[in-house]
């Protein structure tokens, strides 16, 4: 029976069997079996499908050369025993040619062989059956590992692609929270540079005044008794009052928003900064980029233009309030 009627035996197209031989240089049955195992879900190409197996032919003939040279007989009349196949001196498997023996080395890493009369017999059907239940074990075990494999491959590109967002997401957040103190910063600044450029203003109003005070005193003695007179009438009547306690000063005050879509936004501002820090506050966190308006519901008062830059403890915001975030006046 010839190797390409044994690979059909087992269940492989006649196509993909001629194509595993002339792969593997038609080497045999186990190496063309193992090529058809390695390769079960490649296609053949059309040219290949196509080609006679002409190799293996050639190869028949050729054996069946040797084999009638082999067994003519010799010079002397007498007869001799014909080596019909190698043998594994380690296992005792018949292999069928050089060829078979220098696959069966490469497998299996044995060394020894020796030259038998014992031919190499074809597969009995049931050796057929049990040779295509492997094979068919084997083809359903690879598939196995193929699709484990492609779960493990898209589940890893999955928790990749969570992660990348993840990080995304936290760097979109540390942003918005380096901008936010940035912009916290800048009114912070520009509401110091301000408050000094009116304190030199009020300094210098006052020590104007001292001076006009003190020139008017200069000129008038008597005027300059009196003034000292009431100062001290003043003094003895309003002393007693000082023992009432200063009001409280607050730092901070905690502002909530309710915004259009009905949710809340809490935070807490220094009560010297502007109306406008909210403003930044509720498009940093929401991205709202078209115009809004702001107002409180009590006492009832839309802010104007003016009143985002004034602080909002001047606004009455302190020390806690609600501002109602609305549309913008046309």
């Amino acid at each position: 029976m010839s190797d390409v009627q044994t690979l059909m035996d087992m269940g492989f197209p006649k196509e993909r069997v001629e194509y595993a031989l002339q792969v593997t240089s038609h080497k045999g049955v186990e190496m063309a079996m193992e090529w058809l195992l390695a390769h079960g879900d490649e296609e053949i190409p059309a040219a290949a499908a196509a080609a006679p197996a002409a190799p293996a032919a050639e190869t028949a003939t050729a054996t069946a050369a040797t084999a009638s040279q082999d067994n003519a007989p010799s010079s002397s009349g007498a007869t001799e025993a014909v080596a019909k196949s190698l043998k594994c001196d380690d296992c005792g498997k018949v292999l069928k040619d050089q060829t078979e023996v220098e696959y069966h080395a490469a497998k299996t890493g044995h060394a020894n062989f020796s030259e038998s009369t014992e031919e190499k017999k074809a597969l009995t059907e049931e050796e057929k059956k049990e040779q295509l239940a492997l094979i068919e074990e084997k083809l359903k075990q690879k598939r196995v590992e193929r699709e484990e494999r492609e779960k493990a491959d898209a589940l890893e590109r999955e928790r990749n692609r969570i992660r990348s967002g993840k990080d995304m997401t936290e760097a979109r957040r540390r942003m918005e929270e380096i901008e936010m103190k940035k912009i916290v910063d800048q009114r912070k600044r520009e509401k110091e540079e301000e408050k000094a450029a009116r304190d030199r203003v009020r300094a210098k109003i006052e020590a104007d005044k001292a001076a006009r005070k003190a020139r008017e005193l200069k000129d008038s003695p008597q005027l300059s008794d009196a003034v000292a007179s009431v100062s001290s009438t003043t003094t003895s009547v309003t002393s007693p009052t000082s023992v009432k306690s200063p009001p409280r000063e607050y730092t901070e005050t905690r502002i909530q928003v309710r915004l259009q879509d009905g949710s809340t936004l809490t935070s807490e501002f220094n009560v010297k900064e502007p109306l406008s820090a909210v403003r930044v506050f509720i498009q940093v966190k929401t991205g709202i980029e078209t115009p809004f308006a702001l107002m409180t519901s009590f006492p009832r008062k839309h802010f104007g233009d003016d009143d985002y830059e004034k602080p909002l403890e001047v606004l009455g915001l302190v020390p806690s309030a609600v501002i109602i975030m609305t549309k913008a006046a046309a």
